[in-house]
């Protein structure tokens, strides 16, 4: 039979160990038909074949997202962007110019404000205030875990003087009895994103509910057009498989609408997310989604949870002291008790759990959960992971390969990355637990599976950006573990090993002849350029499952 798509004249890094390299790939209909050189795969070409030369680029294997946010980093896309913005001028300017341009927002909305945007010193409400004092504003960090707002989105939002929140989530006060501007964790900054109007983006995030009141046919589209924008906006970047790391029953409804009238950009698994106010009879909700949805292209069966904060804002739980904040570790956001007994009931559904998890007093509580599971319900293939754990006490670190548990990571989040400043997550880790954070190879070498993913929108979304940090990252002092990944590594991370995270395996994430039909053909000779070059490659072609989802102009 004719193959439908041909790749020629390329460099294949198949991620298939038993054939690693090839020159050519045939696709017909959904499925990879042949890989091999350019006169064997050639020999499948037909009259209706379409024929892409790679003139000697690298063909990969689709990328996998394993960790990101599509709804809201859709969404976030139309705010203002601050990612590089540096002092109050250059603050000052940004948003009076956004605020200008978008005369009928009621809030104005800002993302990828730096921790240092006013160098060493916190932004307050006032600081935000001589900027713009008369309309709503606030302004994210890149992790979304600390807002500013100024004075009067405090006051209409009913903060100001502030508000008796849940463990973990904090209004920054005053001397003076007022709220300073700064709202740490999702609890103190949802009452100013709703000043923006009914919002459905972030419900998988936010509440993990439905949409109340159910949204008009009007908004129904415009959520759509959200989705798509999002879809396609991963496809640019080469993705082909999105594992969501946020979701609620709307959420699978857009994305099942989307794949009915035109098919989706990219294979998608949304979460439950599981919320420490919810009861244990609620993940009946994660039973009912995984049962209603577990296609190729569209699927769930996995639970989402958040077990602590960030180390920025001091939400990450420790099991010793901040470094600057002595006698104080974080509030986990569940109780051992409670998150033992919903990692026990999740598992004994057959879900898998995903568990945001970055101070090592987390993850260790994350990892005694998932232990407690196991003994209850009887060892199994459960794969279980931990999102991010930025910081690992060593003695936690072999319990990742004796409990079969993923470890889930992103190589933009280490300080020093991708433009990221060192302070002030390096004082705050304190030098003392820097041999054991962002521990990537050191996990790996302890025989952990290891995933990689951006976060987005927490990240910038490019695969090969982060693939190149992964490979580049410097230490942060000289007699420190050595963390950099190899080329094969870094992109195991990003296919093979990603599809094995979701239970893919043997379908995708390698290129050969019978998988899903999911690659990326790169904009240039991956093997041959240095690492830190790797990060101005691009996607040229995008294809899923068989179809060409992106082609560059």
């Amino acid at each position: 039979m004719a193959a439908d798509l041909i790749f020629k004249n390329a460099r294949i890094i198949t991620m298939d160990k038993a054939n690693p390299k090839a020159e050519a790939i045939a696709i017909s209909g959904n499925h990879i038909q042949a890989v091999g050189s350019d006169a064997q795969i050639m020999a499948l070409a037909g009259p209706s074949t379409r024929i892409i030369d790679a003139q000697g680029c690298t063909l990969l294997p689709g990328f996998n997202e394993a960790h990101m946010h599509l709804f809201s980093g859709a969404a976030e896309l139309s705010q203002l962007q601050l990612s590089g913005t540096k002092g109050m001028e250059a603050l000052t300017k940004a948003v009076r110019a956004y605020a200008a341009a978008n005369p009928d927002n009621t809030l104005i909305m800002a993302q990828g404000a730096d921790y240092t945007i006013l160098g060493n010193r916190r932004v307050t409400r006032h600081d935000l205030d001589a900027i713009i004092p008369n309309r709503p504003f606030i302004m994210y960090a890149p992790d979304h875990h600390t807002g500013w707002a100024n004075t009067i989105a405090l006051e209409k939002a009913g903060l100001l003087t502030g508000r008796v929140l849940g463990a973990g989530n904090e209004i920054v006060m005053g001397a003076d009895g007022l709220a300073e501007g700064e709202l740490r964790e999702g609890e103190a900054l949802q009452p100013v994103a709703a000043l923006a109007g009914p919002s459905r983006a972030r419900l998988g995030l936010d509440t993990g509910g439905e949409p109340n009141p159910a949204p008009t046919a009007e908004e129904w589209e415009a959520d759509l057009a959200t989705m798509q924008i999002g879809l396609d906006y991963c496809a640019a970047h080469g993705i082909t498989s999105i594992q969501n790391m946020d979701g609620n029953s709307y959420t699978l409804e857009l994305l099942a609408e989307i794949e009915r009238r035109r098919g989706l950009a990219a294979r998608v698994g949304v979460p439950f997310h599981f919320k420490n106010f919810m009861a244990l009879a609620d993940l009946d909700k994660a039973s009912q989604m995984h049962r209603r949805f577990t296609g190729e292209k569209l699927k769930s069966g996995f639970v989402k949870f958040f077990m602590d904060g960030v180390i920025d804002s001091s939400t990450a739980v420790m099991i010793d002291d901040y470094a600057d904040q002595p006698g104080w570790k974080g509030d986990p956001l569940f109780s051992p008790e409670s998150f033992n007994a919903a990692a026990i009931a999740a598992d004994k559904r057959g879900l898998q759990i995903a568990v945001h998890a970055i101070g090592d007093g987390a993850v260790r509580a994350v990892l005694n959960g998932y232990e407690a599971a196991a003994k209850a319900n009887g060892k199994r293939d459960a794969r279980h992971r931990i999102e991010h754990i930025e910081v690992v006490h060593p003695d936690d670190i072999p319990r990742f390969a004796k409990l079969g548990v993923i470890a889930s990571m992103q190589p933009p989040h280490p300080p020093g990355q991708m433009g990221l400043p060192l302070e002030p997550t390096l004082t705050r880790i304190g030098e003392h637990r820097w041999q054991y954070s962002y521990a990537w190879q050191t996990l790996r070498d302890a025989g952990a599976v290891l995933v990689f993913a951006s976060d987005w929108p927490v990240s910038p979304i490019a695969p090969l950006a982060s693939i190149s940090a992964a490979m580049t990252r410097q230490k942060w002092r000289s007699d420190l573990p050595d963390q950099r990944q190899s080329l094969e590594n870094a992109i195991a991370a990003y296919t093979r090993d990603a599809a094995f995270a979701e239970f893919m395996e043997g379908k995708k994430g390698v290129l050969k002849a019978g998988l899903l039909a999911d690659c990326v053909l790169v904009s240039g000779d991956m093997e041959a350029a240095s690492p830190a070059a790797i990060a101005d490659l691009s996607a040229l072609v995008t294809v899923c499952d068989g179809r060409v989802t992106f082609e560059a102009a």
